[in-house]
């Protein structure tokens, strides 16, 4: 189990140039004018685990299998895009089919590349966008909330339940804040109605500030801008640049460590990007590990023992008995399972265990 997280923004942010670095392709072209982007690219990558290489060379597989997630490169969008401008239209209808938004914002400056509103500054572009989303939202509520309100008055039950979560996102929209500030106040029941309604407020949201190389490192006064928007909206932010990231993904990986370290960085962007998807999506990893592969399997963080032994295969869940495991760490430390079971730290657990993040874990099923 993945997760497919759009790349969007206005144009010429360095959506693409982002998505070519992620992915390392170069799928999506890359070009100073807007739309260049018009069908939206999709790539796959592997989620970055230094866990695998631990658990594989103890395990002495013979391959890693990583989990992938799926990102998305839409098309720029322009003021106006609830009401069809540019590409909005299409733009809004990519964003719908993703898990999460992934908003990169310009934290740079550059005059070889043009802004479409001919200044920088990334929160008025972030409040360009969601107020884009916003109207759009809005739009969609006032039209369905009155269907609905005529069914729940005809003692419809799926109608009276969601009834409320509607006039509850009406109200919010209409003092123009996202619904996902929601979600903080809804217990798991209207989560689920406000998840129904597939609204683009209500995805999680994670800003990307694009930044010059030198900036990278430490950011820039941009980019304290934003990270202080998302604590507000209680989303969160990532310092990126596009550049660095674009010339990692043309490195040998041998030489990737030393271009970092000149750089002033530990590591990718890529890796920081994705840590922060999961975050965001509340996502945790389990591995399995055996003579053929090493595999990293991703759950939402809560999943019992059968709900994540379905994510190799229904028929895991449908015949669980019993799953047995071992933490990471346990692993690690005493070499393996052999050694994890001769000093108790492998255990059986069984259909209420909540599988926590780093368990290595075996399935006993019968179908």
């Amino acid at each position: 189990m993945g997760f497919r997280c759009g790349i969007v923004g206005l144009p010429n942010v360095g959506k693409s140039t982002l998505f070519n670095a992620l992915t390392k392709t170069a799928a999506a072209q890359a070009a100073n004018y807007p739309f260049c982007t018009i069908e939206p690219n999709t790539g796959d990558v592997g989620v970055p685990d230094p866990r695998l290489a631990d658990i594989s060379r103890i395990g002495k597989s013979a391959q890693i299998v990583p989990t992938r997630i799926t990102f998305v490169d839409i098309a720029g969008l322009v003021r106006g895009a609830s009401k069809g401008e540019g590409l909005g239209n299409q733009f809004l209808a990519n964003i719908r089919e993703v898990d999460a938004i992934a908003h990169v914002l310009r934290c740079f400056e550059n005059d070889d590349i043009t802004h479409v509103e001919g200044r920088i500054d990334p929160v008025a572009d972030a409040e360009t966008v969601e107020t884009e989303l916003m109207l759009s939202d809005l739009e969609s509520i006032e039209r369905r909330i009155v269907n609905t309100r005529k069914r729940a008055a005809g003692k419809d039950k799926e109608s009276i339940a969601q009834l409320p979560v509607m006039e509850a996102v009406l109200a919010k929209l209409q003092t123009g804040e996202p619904a996902r500030t929601l979600i903080a106040g809804f217990d798991a029941e209207e989560r689920s109605q406000l998840r129904n309604l597939n609204l683009l407020t209500s995805k999680p949201v994670l800003y990307v500030c694009n930044v010059a190389e030198e900036d990278a490192a430490t950011g820039n006064a941009y980019s304290a801008a934003v990270a202080a928007m998302a604590e507000k909206q209680g989303a969160r932010s990532v310092v990126i640049s596009a550049a660095i990231e674009a010339e990692i993904a043309q490195l040998p990986d041998d030489e990737v460590g030393d271009y970092l370290e000149a750089m002033g960085l530990t590591e990718p962007g890529l890796d920081r990007l994705i840590r922060a998807g999961y975050e965001l999506l509340d996502l945790i990893t389990y591995f399995t590990v055996g003579p053929k592969e090493t595999r990293a399997w991703t759950i939402l963080r809560g999943y019992k023992a059968p709900q994540a032994a379905g994510v190799i295969h229904t028929d895991f869940e449908k015949g669980f008995i019993r799953a047995q495991t071992i933490a990471y760490d346990d692993f690690v430390r005493l070499g393996g399972e052999a050694a994890a079971k001769e000093a108790g730290k492998a255990r059986d657990e069984g259909k209420e265990y909540v599988v926590q993040d780093g368990d290595i874990m075996m399935f006993k099923f019968n179908v």
